[in-house]
């Protein structure tokens, strides 16, 4: 059994292989707006679980996606609570004092958070995200800020439930009946679960949920595992670590384009983009008489399969959607499963499907219907998702921003800006007062004392003049300062001015563009829309033509059966004219020759007596005959022919064939339909020889004579026969020609013509007259006549059948 897939990998294949070809795409598609939906699918223990979380030195597809989300975005992510998920599958952007308020709050926590750099991972995954391959996206779009959200789901027994719920784990308990014991049918009471809403978008999500902002790939992996480990397993026969429910890791991308000035985040909610990426590992197909399960995990498995069926068949649903042209309604709800991904099979994001074969003996069924449903779901088209529309602002805010920064430090520090400030200040102030003259000992110890204080006043002096000098000096270099401040600014406006006809020139063509783009979406729609209606009254018109090709395919059988069944009726009803034809004219011929024999019979005996009248008449009267006495008669014999008396009942004369001169050859004896039987005492005879009915070309090449007997009416009212013979030989064409070579003539005659045998010795015309009486068919016996070729006895010659 074969069946085809986009991609197989080996026994030997490696994670990253497997990543780069499945979920890099769906990766880059998250960041760039749009969503995804990647699980793996096969019976239990074949490997879902490991190719999705890996094994430690190995990290598996999840912590890999993880790891690219943030080395692509790394250096763009927002601050946190920025931004803030509502409770209807939404975000808002919050101003930079609210989200300082709840970062305080979330500081004063009593348990306050390690920060993600000094974050000490569990050692029991911290192998699982050590990936050095440092993957990432390129062309991200610098001008947004990011925010990732991660949430963890179960669906257990059709139930859902948070992974990351701090609240206590509730068991399942038995429904108790009124007299406070578990009921016998098996109904348990679910603990509490989480509800599926459709939002304003009719995208579907839980309400809720816990969705917990992370920054690094550290810390969302160990959100993970703090979910993973609440998780549903259980030991089978089949698997030691069997899930029992199917897990679904949400991650979500929340970005916002930067303001014009590239320093906060638009308030826009219009602006902001939440693009989603679902990893889920569903739980394996089982057979209960492999499991060997009972009680909860027989409950467990037959969930399990039923949420399986509910998605092959929401996929087969879709398939013949698309492929006929049909409008069913695809069953979403009955399961939890497919009603959660209901947006994404509607077109809402990109899906893809890793099935996992078990090489065991024991799952070789299973498998083969693993399989044969992957395959199939490759038929099934969803929509690609609309691309988000620009905000409008020009690109390149954030490197303007930071360059401005830069820019404005380096003036600042070549004019003493604020950051070397007081060194400065602390420089001129120590240069200032080791320039002044130092003051002299200011003690007067005597009354008459007249050199202190003129020196000091001396020296007073002398810094009060140069105190003025500074002063000047300084004046002109605030006036020189003011004027490099007037060129600066003139020049900065004259930039500024420049920057903003740009700008407008700008605007106006990103305008132009946006009308343009308008003007072909509005086109776009239009095409799409007919484009729809062609593909709809294309998808009639194939129906309709398949409907007229059965019909007309139908029909066509239809003739063939009726024209066969007229060619059966045709040729029956020939042979049926043709055989009833040969029967009346063979019945015809048979009352025509007897009628002409019983003509013939009554004409010789009226001749006969006519004769015997004759001769009675014409007889010479010498004495008047003696009447002999009655004594005398009684003694006398009575004369009768010499011919006996007919024997009723007499045994048929057998027939004697006469033997043709040429027996030794092979002939074709031709002998048409409408000949009749002689049934006289000398019949032809030619052994070994082909007898039909029409000469055939077949027939002649098997032979080298050929004889064909022909039967006509003499002209005195006997059938004559005439065998025509020929040698046979072979033309240049292939064909086969017959040369004629002689006649033999068989020709019947009635004795009417013959005389009365005579009687015996001294007769006398009573006793003719009585014997005549006696003459019986059988001395009217038939003549053969035969003529040959060259023969000298001449076409007279007569053989008599000699009486009995």
């Amino acid at each position: 059994t074969q069946y085809s897939f986009k991609e197989v990998f080996g026994t030997l294949v490696v994670q990253k292989q497997l990543f780069d070809v499945v979920a890099k795409p769906l990766v880059e598609d998250l960041i760039r707006g749009k969503n995804g939906l990647l699980f793996t699918y096969g019976v239990t223990g074949s490997g879902k679980t490991h190719t999705m979380t890996g094994s430690p030195g190995d990290g598996g597809l999840l912590p890999r996606c993880l790891d690219m989300i943030f080395n692509s975005i790394g250096p763009f992510q927002a601050k946190r609570f920025v931004f803030k998920l509502d409770d209807k599958n939404g975000v808002d952007v919050q101003c930079e004092v609210d989200a300082l308020l709840e970062r305080q709050k979330r500081d004063a926590m009593p348990v306050p958070k390690t920060p993600s750099g000094k974050r000490q991972m569990d050692p029991e995954f911290a192998d699982m995200i050590n990936v050095q391959d440092h993957c990432k996206v390129e062309d991200v779009d610098e001008d947004n800020v990011y925010s990732v959200f991660v949430s963890y789901i179960e669906i257990y027994n059709n139930y859902i439930y948070d992974l990351l719920e701090e609240a206590p784990f509730e068991p399942i308990k038995p429904k108790w009946n009124n007299c406070n014991t578990p009921v016998r049918n098996g109904d348990f009471i679910p603990p509490q679960s989480k509800m599926l809403r459709e939002d304003q978008n009719h995208n579907m999500y839980v309400t809720g949920c816990t969705e917990v902002e992370v920054k690094s790939t550290e810390e969302a992996f160990e959100v993970f595992w703090r979910g993973q480990k609440k998780r549903r397993i259980a030991n089978t026969q089949l698997n030691r670590e069997s899930s029992r429910s199917h897990s679904v890791f949400i991650i979500k991308l929340a970005q916002a384009p930067l303001d014009a000035d590239g320093d906060n985040v638009l308030q826009e909610k219009e602006q902001i983009t939440l693009s989603q990426l679902s990893l889920v590992d569903l739980a394996g197909s089982e057979r209960t008489n492999r499991t060997k399960a009972e009680g909860n995990r027989l409950r467990e498995a037959g969930n399990i399969n039923q949420s399986l069926m509910t998605l092959r068949t929401c996929i087969e649903v879709l398939r013949e959607n698309q492929m006929y042209g049909m409008n069913k309604m695809v069953p979403y709800r009955d399961s939890k499963l497919t009603h959660l991904f209901k947006n994404y099979f509607d077109g809402e994001g990109k899906v893809r499907m890793i099935v996992c074969v078990n090489p065991k003996a024991e799952d070789y069924e299973e498998s083969l219907q693993v399989m044969r449903f992957a395959e199939m779901t490759q038929e099934v088209e969803v929509a690609r998702p609309v691309d988000r529309a620009l905000c409008g602002l020009t690109p390149g805010r954030r490197l303007r921003n930071q360059a401005f920064q830069e820019e404005l430090s380096r003036k600042l520090e070549m004019r003493g800006g604020p950051i070397n400030e007081e060194t400065e200040e602390r420089s001129v102030a120590e240069m200032f007062l080791q320039s002044l003259p130092p003051l002299p000992s200011c003690e007067l110890l005597d009354v008459n004392d007249d050199q202190t204080l003129p020196k000091l006043i001396e020296v007073l002096e002398k810094r009060h003049k140069l105190r003025q000098m500074l002063s000047e000096e300084f004046a002109k270099n605030v006036v020189t300062f003011k004027t490099m401040l007037q060129e600066f600014d003139s020049s900065v406006i004259a930039k500024e001015n420049y920057i903003q006809g740009k700008l407008s020139e700008r605007d106006k063509t990103i305008a132009r563009q946006k009308t343009d783009l308008e003007r072909l979406e509005k086109k776009i729609k239009t095409l799409e829309y007919k484009i729809e209606i062609l593909e709809k009254t294309t998808t009639i018109y194939e129906e309709d033509k398949r409907n007229l090709q059965q019909e007309l395919e139908s029909k066509s059988q239809k003739l063939q059966r009726q024209a066969s069944d007229k060619r059966r009726l045709e040729a029956r009803l020939q042979g049926m004219v043709a055989e009833t034809t040969m029967k009346w004219e063979k019945e015809c011929e048979r009352r025509v020759a007897a009628k002409q024999l019983e003509m013939q019979n009554k004409l010789w005996v009226k001749d006969e007596k006519l004769k015997q009248l004759k001769a009675i008449v014409t007889e010479p009267r010498n004495e008047k005959p003696e009447r002999p006495s009655r004594e005398r008669d009684r003694e006398k014999p009575i004369q009768r022919s010499v011919s006996p008396s007919p024997v009723p009942n007499a045994p048929p004369v057998r027939l004697r064939h006469r033997r043709s001169r040429s027996a030794g050859e092979r002939w074709v004896d031709h002998k048409p339909p409408s000949n009749l039987p002689t049934e006289t005492v000398m019949q032809p005879h030619v052994p070994h020889a082909i007898t039909v009915a029409a000469a055939s070309e077949k027939a002649l090449a098997k032979c080298d004579k050929y004889m064909l007997t022909h039967q006509e009416l003499a002209s005195d009212g006997e059938i004559e026969t005439k065998l025509i013979k020929g040698d046979v030989f072979k033309t240049r064409g292939g064909g086969q020609a017959v040369q004629f070579t002689e006649i033999e003539t068989l020709k019947q005659e009635s004795p009417t013509g013959r005389k009365r045998r005579s009687s015996p010795s001294n007769p006398d015309p009573a006793e003719d007259a009585t014997d005549s009486a006696w003459t019986d068919v059988e001395t009217r016996c038939s003549v053969a006549v035969e003529m040959r070729a060259g023969s000298a006895l001449g076409p007279g010659y007569q053989h008599h059948a000699q009486p009995k």
